[in-house]
Order: C-alpha cells, then sequence, then structure tokens
C-alpha cells in the first residue's frame, strides 16, 4: 500500500485530501501544527505528526517514522493580507518550508511531491481565462512566496530527478475551511448570514472568482498521485462568479434579507481572476464536477450543523493531543 504524508493534512483542504486518499487504498499520515487545522478533522486512520514545516529536524523525523512515498504539500501560510504586513514569515513558511521538504525527500527517497501553488502567482492578466504557459507576475508577498517555491519544486527536478506536480489552485470553498485563504469569503459569508450579521462585501462586488468545490480538490490531489512524471496544472472549474453573485446564493439559502456592506477594496487583490482547466482535464485525467450552487448548498448545510447550540465543532482543539492518531509530537 502506497505511503503519502500529506503537511497541513489537520486543515481545510489537507483533510478532505486524507479522506480521499484513505478511501482509496492509500496509507496516510499527516504533518501539521494546528496553527490553523483542527485534530477533529483527523481521519481514524490517519497518523499525525505535530511540528512547524519550517522546522526541519521536526519534519525530518516524522520521514524517519513514516516513510513515505510520497508527500502532498499543503502546508502554508495562505493570507494574502497576513504576507504583506508579515513579509518574512510569509517567506519562512511557504518557501524555507519547501526547500526544507524538498531536501529531506531527495534524502529519504519520496518519489513526489504535489504542490499545493495558487492562482496568486499569475497577479494581472488581459487573458482569461489563464492558461499555465502565462507569464508570472505575482502582486503579493503570498504569491511570490508560492512562485520561489514552484521554482525550487522544478530545480530539484533537474538537480535529484524529484518528480514534482504542481497544483495553481483557484478559489477553494466548502466544509471546514475557516476565514483565511483565498477562498474563505465563501465560509465567512455563510456563517455571517447564519448568525443574522451583516457581511462585509470590499469593493463593489464586480470582482470576480474562480470557485472550485474541496471535494474537487482533493480528486484531483488523487489524479497528481497517479500522473507519471512532471508537470503543472490550474485546478479550478474555468467559470467567472462575481461576489454579489456568490452572496445572492447563500442569501437565498438562508432565506433571509440581509445585505451586505461595501468598503473600500483591500491592497493586493486582483479585479478578476479565471483559469483556464483544459490540460488538467486532458493530462491528469480529471475534472470537476460540483457547480457553485451545489457547492455552496453543501457547505451552507455543514456550517448550520455547527453552528446549532449540541455541537462542539467550534471548540478548541486539545492542547494535550491524546489521540491514538498522533504518532509524534514536536514540542
Amino acid at each position: 500500500m502506497p505511503r503519502v504524508l500529506v503537511t497541513g493534512g489537520l486543515g481545510f483542504i489537507g483533510s478532505h485530501i486524507v479522506d480521499t486518499l484513505i478511501h482509496n487504498n492509500y496509507e496516510v499520515a499527516v504533518y501539521d501544527n494546528l496553527s490553523t487545522g483542527s485534530i477533529k478533522n483527523v481521519h481514524s486512520e490517519a497518523g499525525v505528526f505535530i511540528g512547524n514545516i519550517e522546522d526541519k529536524g521536526a519534519l525530518e523525523k516524522a520521514l524517519v517514522k513514516f516513510k513515505p512515498d510520497y508527500v502532498i504539500h499543503q502546508a502554508a501560510q495562505v493570507s494574502i493580507q497576513n504576507s504583506i504586513s508579515d513579509i518574512s514569515n510569509d517567506a519562512l513558511i511557504n518557501i524555507m518550508g519547501t526547500i526544507n521538504l524538498i531536501q529531506l525527500s531527495q534524502k529519504y527517497a519520496v518519489k513526489k511531491i504535489v504542490f499545493a501553488s495558487s492562482a496568486a502567482v499569475y497577479g494581472h492578466s488581459n487573458v482569461l481565462p489563464i492558461p499555465v504557459s502565462h507569464p508570472i507576475q505575482p502582486l503579493s508577498p503570498y504569491g511570490v512566496s508560492k512562485k520561489t517555491a514552484e521554482d525550487y519544486l522544478i530545480l530539484a527536478k533537474e538537480l535529484f530527478d524529484l518528480d514534482y506536480v504542481i497544483l495553481r489552485y483557484s478559489n477553494v470553498y466548502g466544509p471546514r475551511q475557516t476565514a483565511g485563504g483565498e477562498g474563505g469569503v465563501i465560509s465567512i459569508f455563510t456563517n455571517q448570514v447564519i448568525n443574522k450579521q451583516q457581511p462585509i462585501i470590499y469593493g463593489d462586488g464586480s470582482q470576480t472568482r474562480d470557485f472550485i468545490y474541496v471535494e474537487d480538490v482533493a480528486s484531483a490531489n488523487l489524479q497528481a498521485l497517479r500522473f507519471e512524471g512532471s508537470g503543472i496544472f490550474n485546478i479550478s472549474k474555468t467559470t467567472s462568479s462575481n461576489i454579489n453573485q456568490l452572496y445572492a446564493i447563500i442569501q437565498s439559502l438562508s432565506q433571509n434579507d440581509i445585505y451586505p456592506i461595501y468598503k473600500t477594496p483591500k491592497s493586493g487583490d486582483i479585479k478578476e481572476s479565471l483559469l483556464c482547466n483544459k490540460e488538467s482535464i486532458q493530462k491528469l485525467d480529471w475534472k470537476p464536477v460540483y457547480s457553485l450552487p451545489e457547492g455552496l448548498a453543501n457547505t451552507y448545510e455543514y456550517y448550520l450543523k455547527q453552528n446549532q447550540p449540541t455541537s462542539a465543532s467550534f471548540e478548541e482543539p486539545s492542547t494535550t493531543m491524546q489521540s491514538t492518531n498522533v504518532l509524534l509530537q514536536i514540542e
């Protein structure tokens, strides 16, 4: 049974990837520092290592103990605004963390790294949808750090013959999502509407995004493991939706008349984002299956359950980490 280490595997996207891998008969362990993830997200059959991706010693202990055949690298600092306010921390996690993983993967004979990149590497574009061949001009430190990590993976293939698959995600959304990241607007809107609060839209709401459901992203990672060789792919719906349209669907699901507040746009945000998924469909043998209304309905139902008084979903995870899944806790 192939072994896969998923960094950031207790987080929003990572935990769905873990579920998909185990369902497809992979042996899986998670490496996570619980900064945004939760131990409650872990699959009962997955092992867990607790540590920071920038801590090379802790990461090495996990690789030595688990001996993965493949690594899916989801661990990252994902906030554009935080990358602007603290460039050094963004670089430490996203660049140095990836370098640590490359060096250790080469040392311990990992066959392939599947890397979670982002639409943020492209920046502004006059071409929509954006193909993977499009020039790279990131507008934020986050985009720069993701692009730099990509460069190191490409170089590692040349130097060490370490295969890679780079997946440039569009705006991912779905159950278990927190307010951070590029698709976090959906979890924010949904929780605010459920709690009868007015959401804030930065700008006039006409800015467009390419929203993709998390289960589709998880299946793309599975196909990336199966893909022979190395490559770069956009993981997207190639469907443009503006923020006003997005909120209208969420509002209709809630059946209320809460209307948003509009404020000045945030720095570093792009006006339009739409990725071309043609190569992913042709070469990865993958395609997205969830429509935006279907994915939003699933997401809304999830958050509605989490907001019920009997739910314990928003409790902080135990700091003692007594779960039997924990293989190694790094102090």
